[in-house]
């Protein structure tokens, strides 16, 4: 666990989302805490991982998901020497859902 962000507040936030029970409910809550830029910076860093983990360019990466070189390289950094939060998650969405 990473301690640099771990406090009480964190942790309310992360109970919070934990409650969560559906993508209706994710909108809803998501939508009233997050700014739009926001919650499109975080889904844009998601995608960026995803496409890195498949494999794509940097360049290909910045032309479809618009995400400058700095994005990218710290998204990155966190799949290679992260707390392998992206990992985590990537390979459940792979299971459920598929891949991309």
């Amino acid at each position: 666990m990473n301690s640099k962000i771990k406090n009480e507040h964190i942790d309310n936030l992360f109970k919070a989302v934990l409650e969560l029970k559906n993508t209706k409910e994710c909108y809803m809550f998501f939508e009233d805490i997050c700014t739009v830029s926001e919650l499109n910076a975080i889904a844009q860093r998601l995608e960026v991982a995803q496409m890195l983990q498949a494999g794509s360019t940097y360049s290909k990466i910045s032309k479809e998901t618009g995400a400058s070189a700095a994005t990218i390289s710290r998204v990155n950094r966190c799949l290679h020497y992260g707390a392998d939060g992206y990992t985590l998650i990537l390979k459940r969405l792979a299971e459920k859902y598929g891949e991309k």
